[in-house]
């Protein structure tokens, strides 16, 4: 007899028929992706200050393996997994970044998702920008607030939509969404523009600092630094990218982290994380906080970059973060081909995660690279631009 679960579905194709229908689709496209290794000079991580593989980490994490920190939790933060390194590195976190208190989550994905999952309310607002991550747009679709979008950086699209949310009849709290720091084209939000509008509606700003954190801000302590403390004011620090780490740091009034400990799900329900992790992070807010050197080393990479760049006719960063917009994603993808074959780590990146039509390299720049690599990088650029466009 034939196996039974060899048998065709809906669909035809067999069990796994659908799925593989999908990704061909996907092909199709260009918009496959695969796993590929690291090679090649790194143009495409988040380690913006070069602090993942650094000595001073090695040593902290020595250190903490020295005096015995568990690498395991062994269970939830409720049960029997709340180390004495969380609470020690909550309670550091909230006095290093001057927030009321903070709660450590394993991930940045996961606690953005989490967050807006939990925080608003059923008969609340979620105003978002219309840029804001993947993982905020999970965490909203497992509200029971209504969500709406706002045009990229328009505090009056915010304003707006908070207007048609009362002339509804809607009566609840608006919850104003937005990263500091886009992560595929590098611009900044308009803050106290946003936290005014927040002020004045008596809604929660909750902020995503993810590629701010440890570049920009006093001590790096973000974009949102001034605003740190509000009791309508929400951030998110993730640990994985300028802190070289993973995890994530919310900063929040205490009542919000009690409530947070109390219906958070992914928070109430998750192994906790690593203890070993939480003294890394422990270990990595000094560190951060004296980075002086590194911020500006890496804003002269910048700086240089956004010259090169002009002086080929392409578009200046506004940070660390170059978007290289070229369109479809097959010019996207040979591209980074090409670009690959160079010798330079740079990585297509196409729809769903940007917009149609704005498939694009999305070129870091970071201190594990010299200035006189980012200049070679960017000449050989505009030499694969130039070709592809003939």
């Amino acid at each position: 007899m034939p196996n039974q679960t060899s048998k065709a579905q809906p669909g035809g194709g067999g069990l796994l028929g659908a799925y593989a229908a999908d990704l061909a689709g996907l092909a199709a496209h260009d918009r496959l992706r695969r796993l590929a290794p690291r090679t090649g000079l790194d143009f495409t991580s988040n380690d913006y200050l070069g602090l993942a593989e650094s000595p001073e980490y090695a040593q902290a994490a020595a250190a903490a393996l020295a005096r015995g920190v568990p690498l395991g939790a062994g269970g939830s933060r409720l049960l029997r997994g709340n180390h004495p390194e969380h609470e020690a590195l909550e309670k550091e976190a909230a006095a290093f970044f001057g927030a009321e208190s903070a709660l450590f989550f394993g991930a940045g994905f996961s606690a953005n998702a989490a967050l807006l999952a939990t925080l608003p309310q059923r008969g609340d607002l979620i105003v978002h920008d219309a840029l804001v991550h993947a993982s905020a747009h999970d965490g909203m679709r497992l509200s029971r607030a209504t969500s709406v979008a706002a045009a990229h950086n328009d505090v009056d699209a915010f304003e707006a939509a908070i207007h048609a949310f009362r002339r509804a009849g809607g009566t609840g709290r608006p919850f104003l969404i937005v990263e500091s720091l886009y992560s595929m084209d590098g611009d900044f939000a308009p803050l106290a523009d946003l936290a005014a509008l927040a002020e004045r509606y008596e809604a929660f700003l909750f902020i995503d600092e993810a590629h701010a954190t440890g570049v920009f801000g006093p001590g790096g302590r973000g974009l949102a630094a001034a605003l740190e403390g509000r009791d309508n004011v929400v951030t998110l620090h993730t640990c994985g990218k300028a802190l070289g780490l993973s995890g994530a740091l919310t900063l929040a009034p205490r009542v919000l982290r009690e409530f947070l400990v109390n219906r958070c799900r992914p928070f109430i329900f998750a192994t906790a994380p690593s203890p070993f992790l939480a003294a890394c992070v422990r270990a990595a807010l000094p560190i951060i906080d004296g980075a002086e050197d590194r911020r500006a080393a890496l804003a002269a990479r910048v700086a240089l970059a956004g010259r090169a760049l002009r002086r080929h006719g392409l578009a200046a960063p506004l940070s660390q973060i170059a978007p290289i917009v070229v369109g479809s994603d097959a010019r996207a993808l040979a591209l980074a081909a090409a670009m690959q074959a160079r010798g330079y780590d740079t990585r297509a990146i196409r729809p769903p995660t940007v917009a149609e039509g704005t498939a694009r390299l999305r070129v870091t720049l970071t201190l594990d690279v010299s200035e006189a690599e980012i200049a070679a990088m960017i000449d050989d650029l505009a030499t694969e631009i130039a070709r592809l466009a003939s």
